[in-house]
């Protein structure tokens, strides 16, 4: 009687360590979904942003509509520098205008592309690493963090989602022109300037 319990006292036991390992090894493999949410103005949205782009380690994929973020634009010129793909796709309008992020992008190396395909190009979209996605009506601008009411989503670890807007990101991709500084905007100089 006592040999029966003992052993199933052992199978119990290595029922559950089995479990253990299980559950571990699923973990380390298997991120666990995660939802942030910021809010505007003054909600830390654009620490958010830098923060996320901060942890980016392989390619970071953007879509904007405005983009007069300094420290966003800062970001992306830092991600760049570790090695980071970076590929912006931008809305026709920051030819144009005169705070734009376009001219310090082009001045330090970046090549952002001009979606002038749509009346307006107007996503506001991070992919990065292909496992986080950040959205929402946020701008990557300062007139957006400290005096829009916006809103700021960061998903991580939903791929199904990312690849989507993967996707979706390529095709747009496929439309883009290479920037052109028109005399006015940032950066001109006098005159127009195109990017290759």
């Amino acid at each position: 009687m006592l040999m029966m319990w003992l052993l199933l006292a052992t199978g119990f036991t290595g029922g559950l360590t089995l479990v253990f390992l299980v559950r571990g090894v699923y973990h380390r493999f298997v991120k666990p979904l995660a939802v942030l949410v910021h809010f505007s103005p003054k909600g830390g949205c654009t620490d958010a942003v830098v923060r996320e782009l901060a942890s980016a380690r392989h390619e970071i994929l953007v879509q904007a509509y405005s983009f007069t973020s300094k420290p966003i634009a800062e970001a992306l010129v830092e991600a760049k520098g570790r090695g980071v793909h970076v590929d912006i796709l931008l809305d026709h309008s920051n030819e144009h205008e005169t705070h734009t992020e376009l001219g310090d992008l082009l001045s330090q190396g970046m090549v952002p592309l001009i979606d002038k395909h749509h009346a307006i190009a107007h996503n506001k979209i991070m992919l990065i690493d292909g496992h986080t996605l950040v959205t929402g009506s946020f701008n990557f601008t300062n007139q957006a963090e400290h005096q829009n009411a916006e809103n700021l989503l960061i998903l991580k670890h939903h791929r199904e989602l990312v690849r989507s807007y993967r996707q979706n990101f390529l095709e747009h991709k496929g439309h883009c022109e290479p920037a052109t500084i028109i005399k006015g905007g940032q950066g001109s100089g006098g005159g127009q300037r195109k990017v290759a």
